[in-house]
């Protein structure tokens, strides 16, 4: 059973709680991935997937089915990078108190910890010089395979969409700035 599935079917059930303990699990690695990917800092990303899990928990009883869950928890997960990033959100936050999101975060941090910090540091060289929102283009369509509509739909602003076309050639030039920077470092021929 797809996650979409299994969480429409849990949320007509009213068990909430289980639709976003389904969500967090299946979509908490690959979450964390990408915002370590594009924060670049344990405890930045530690905090953005904790807001980010906390808004799933809170958002998925409302949420309108218009993306996938996937889709929408990317979402979710950019906007915590973002105020993550422009620390907004470490002035005035209020924490939850210990709840089930909470210790789900932790656990799935624990289990990937590891993994993923040597997969880190094996790319950090190359995505240094990029700012968040290439890193982020590039960890969408790349590591997640998101199609152009999704990215869009994910990188949208304060409710406009990006175009996908745009998306599309700026991905392009990312692509040939990072072959040129792969060259030059001498990590291919």
């Amino acid at each position: 059973m797809s996650l979409d599935a299994q969480v429409a079917d849990l949320l007509a059930a009213g068990d909430a709680e289980g639709a976003a303990t389904a969500a967090l699990r299946e979509l908490g690695p690959t979450i964390l991935r990408y915002l370590r990917s594009l924060l670049r800092d344990e405890a930045d990303a530690r905090d953005a997937f904790s807001h980010f899990a906390e808004n799933l928990w809170k958002g998925l009883p409302g949420f309108r089915r218009e993306s996938s869950v996937r889709t929408w928890a990317f979402r979710l997960a950019w906007h915590a990078a973002q105020n993550v990033r422009d620390e907004a959100w470490h002035r005035h936050r209020e924490r939850l108190a210990t709840s089930e999101a909470s210790r789900l975060a932790d656990e799935i941090r624990t289990r990937t910890a590891v993994r993923v910090e040597r997969q880190r540091r094996a790319l950090d060289a190359l995505r240094e010089s990029l700012s968040v929102e290439d890193r982020s283009l590039l960890v969408l369509r790349v590591d997640q395979a998101l199609p152009w509509n999704d990215i869009a739909e994910i990188l949208a602003a304060e409710g406009k969409p990006a175009e996908p076309a745009a998306l599309m050639k700026r991905f392009e030039r990312l692509k040939d700035r990072l072959a040129r920077m792969a060259k030059d470092q001498g990590l291919v021929d």
